[in-house]
């Protein structure tokens, strides 16, 4: 029996975007084994995907790291995969198409294209409807891909709120990685001002990440944590499901 791989590398947003779309491929291959080929942080969270039945990890090195290419190959090889579902759709996983995985049935956006529109113009579709135009020219029938549900993923995390409030509450990320700190919005503060002028019952709320707990410090919102430690990714999983609104 050959295997089916899925790419997609992070992020928790995306991962719960692209929840229907894993849906749809499995039910499309309920005989196969899927296999997901993600970066070590979402490892534990996509374990708990009831679509796949395994997760391989992609460090992600530099391509100059011949060694580590040679590597992963190697793994990717092993399990005889016969179909790709790049959802990435990155330099790098078109990089592998190209020169590492030799995998010829490959879905991504450019391998579904047609022709004449170019990939920069099918960016600015919602990212939900360029999955399921994939899919649709991917021979997957598209029952979910439009309707993801994370469900899965989510720890109950009540016991956690209620530490802090009862209120319903809105969840804003207002941080960036450190490599795009220079992207970061400077006006979180005054749009909660705002919000709070005019939605008097919701609290505003932020789960900051370990290395975010002193900026997280200067945002004008209740810093939610567990016994003093970020939350991990099920149970920001959790806490983006039982918010009324997310503000990223």
């Amino acid at each position: 029996m050959s295997n089916i791989l899925i790419i997609k590398h992070g992020s928790l947003g995306d991962i719960a975007q692209i929840s229907g779309v894993i849906r749809d491929i499995r039910e499309t291959y309920n005989k196969e084994k899927i296999f997901i080929l993600t970066t070590a942080p979402y490892v534990e969270l996509l374990s708990r995907c009831p679509y796949v039945d395994g997760v391989l990890i992609d460090k992600r090195l530099p391509r100059w790291n011949i060694l580590y290419l040679l590597k992963l190959r190697k793994m990717i090889k092993k399990f005889n995969f016969s179909y790709v579902y790049d959802l990435q759709n990155s330099l790098r996983t078109s990089f592998y198409r190209k020169y590492l995985f030799n995998i010829s049935n490959w879905s991504s956006t450019k391998t579904t294209l047609k022709k004449g529109t170019k990939k920069s113009d099918f960016d600015h579709s919602p990212v939900l409807e360029r999955f399921k135009f994939q899919l649709d020219n991917s021979n997957i029938k598209t029952k979910y891909s439009l309707k993801p549900d994370f469900s899965w993923a989510c720890l109950d995390v009540d016991q956690i709120v209620n530490k802090f409030f009862g209120n319903k509450f809105i969840l804003i990320f207002p941080f960036s990685s450190p490599q795009l700190s220079h992207k970061q919005w400077p006006y979180y503060n005054e749009l909660i001002k705002i919000i709070k002028s005019k939605h008097t019952d919701f609290e505003i709320v932020i789960a900051p990440a370990s290395n975010e707990m002193e900026e997280a410090k200067k945002i004008n919102a209740t810093l939610i944590t567990n016994n003093n430690k970020a939350l991990n990714i099920m149970e920001l999983a959790g806490l983006i499901k039982k918010s009324s609104f997310v503000v990223a």
